[in-house]
């Protein structure tokens, strides 16, 4: 019997137009310090990618003179860098005690039940994604959350919540 071991895909090269936007963030920096750039590289090829791979660190440490670990502690520190696909809608909810004091893990819960899924799943057909997150710097205004990484909304009850799920599930592609 012999056995396989799958290897996980290599992703293609970094585009002619994302090195260009690469060499846009670096220039913004002294020469000995084009690695500041790292965030803006990193989004950028989540924006084209919807997500950041290993390989997608990897080249990133290559172009910027980097240890491909340095890259990839920045890409878990930070809950706005999707490590793995994500749905369409990215839904980042607040757990962090502030709002936990407010209703964020129950808000957390209520989206999961109403979409069928655990905190950190994506629905069958890659809708929704919902993750807890570290604070959004808004707890004056819990429960609050995150979509998409861009719009932050605050005093989300479960009727605003089930109202945002319904809103884009008619927006969605």
């Amino acid at each position: 019997m012999t056995s396989t071991s799958a290897t996980p895909a290599q992703a293609a090269p970094l585009s002619a137009a994302t090195l260009a936007r690469f060499a846009r963030e670096v220039a913004k920096y002294p020469a000995d310090q084009k690695q500041s750039a790292v965030m803006a590289c990193l989004s950028i090829v989540q924006q084209e990618q919807g997500y950041v791979s290993t390989d997608s660190e990897a080249q990133i440490a290559a172009y910027l003179g980097m240890p491909a670990m340095a890259v990839h502690e920045v890409t878990t520190f930070y809950n706005m860098y999707n490590q793995h696909p994500v749905g369409q809608f990215k839904l980042n909810v607040c757990t962090n005690l502030p709002c936990q004091l407010r209703n964020g893990q129950g808000a957390l819960e209520h989206l999961c039940k109403k979409l069928g899924i655990e905190a950190g799943g994506t629905t069958a057909d890659g809708v929704f994604t919902v993750q807890p997150c570290e604070c959004l710097g808004a707890c004056a205004d819990a429960p609050v959350m995150l979509v998409n990484d861009r719009q932050m909304l605050s005093f989300m009850s479960n009727e605003r919540l089930d109202e945002l799920v319904d809103t884009l599930k008619n927006h969605a592609k």
